[in-house]
């Protein structure tokens, strides 16, 4: 595992843990006594996986870049639009666990 790689497993874990206590203190601000906090797991199980996913697709995509430099175009193109998908999909669930918080 690479140095870079293991930057990534790291940053998107701080980013997870980060969102889960802004979300948590968002619930206990508006009133509620912790019952925010499933969608604060949710919310910030979703980033840490995302990033996760991410690290692991541009990994592939430089490895696959690194043994056939005359596809590069055509690899890259690939890997930006399940890049997309993949923080497309972290944001429906990141909405979702905002969505769980008691705001009323």
């Amino acid at each position: 595992m690479g140095d870079l790689e293991v930057f990534s497993y790291v940053r998107s874990a701080v980013y997870g843990v980060a969102l889960m206590g802004v979300m948590a203190g968002t619930a206990s601000a508006q009133g509620g006594a912790g019952g925010g906090m499933p969608g604060a797991i949710g919310a910030g199980l979703a980033v840490i996986g995302a990033g996760i996913g991410i690290g692991l697709l541009a990994k592939g995509a430089v490895e696959s870049i690194a043994r056939q430099p005359e596809a590069a175009g055509t690899i890259q193109i690939n890997m930006i639009l399940a890049a997309a998908l993949i923080e497309g999909a972290a944001l429906f669930a990141i909405i979702v666990g905002l969505l769980q918080n008691p705001f009323a």
